[in-house]
């Protein structure tokens, strides 16, 4: 079943077509997405704001007790620091950031005493770059005002929902590609069947395919390899 492999006189078409379907789809999707993205990120940073006592309290103890604020510590400097420049500007290790933003914990492995000289350095970058633009009140002491924080909050969500929302975009756009394939496909006459990890290419029947499925390949080296693949058809 070539499909249209060999229309190349409908190529453009079809481009066109499939570009039209995904604008469609993400201006009704994106906005909604990026919406409810920044509420939930607003609330999470004001969160953090509190646990900081307004990033007036940015010390070793309260980081280990939240390593989950690392990314919204980020972005209150000015400007907002990447992963990598902080681990550079703070000469601190690694592991430890991709430990406390990936897996939101400290590292198993690492000394408790190294843990915490790490951790300092951590917080006097971020109190030395903090922005005293969206924090006035570090800049005098005073104490904030809810609109002072809640304007705070919402301009740290902003910088980072942006980032947070793009892999939910993504994740959802390709399951409303999977679906339209699928939806081509039954229509067709074929059957979807289960791409478990025990499941086997070999036990696949004709007129059937399967989504997310493991094909082992033997490399060279006679190692084998499982290859991810995400539509499996059996013609």
């Amino acid at each position: 079943m070539a499909v249209n492999a060999d229309k190349t006189n409908i190529w453009k078409a079809d481009i066109a077509q499939s570009v039209d379907m995904y604008n469609d789809w993400f201006v009704n999707f994106a906005p909604k997405v990026y919406r409810e993205t920044r509420r939930r990120t607003t609330e999470d940073v004001e969160n953090a704001l509190k646990w900081t006592t307004n990033l007036t309290n940015i010390e070793p103890m309260l980081l280990r007790q939240f390593p989950e604020i690392l990314p919204m510590l980020r972005m209150t400097t000015a400007p907002p620091i990447a992963r990598d420049r902080l681990v550079g500007l703070a000469r601190v290790s690694k592991n430890l950031v991709e430990n406390m933003e990936i897996d939101k914990r400290l590292p198993p492995k690492m000394s408790s005493v190294l843990i915490d000289a790490e951790l300092k350095k951590i917080g006097q970058i971020i109190v030395r770059l903090a922005d005293r633009d969206l924090f006035p009140w570090l800049e005098d002491n005073h104490l904030p005002s809810e609109k002072e924080l809640y304007r705070a909050a919402t301009i740290v969500a902003d910088r980072l929902c942006g980032a947070a929302t793009d892999p939910i975009i993504r994740n959802a756009q390709e399951q409303r590609q999977l679906k339209a394939i699928s939806g081509w496909l039954n229509q067709r006459g074929y059957k979807q069947v289960s791409g478990g990890n025990d499941s086997s290419v070999s036990d696949m029947q004709l007129g059937t395919y399967s989504f997310r499925r493991n094909v082992p390949v033997t490399m060279e080296n006679e190692r084998i390899v499982k290859i991810p693949l995400i539509l499996l058809l059996c013609l």
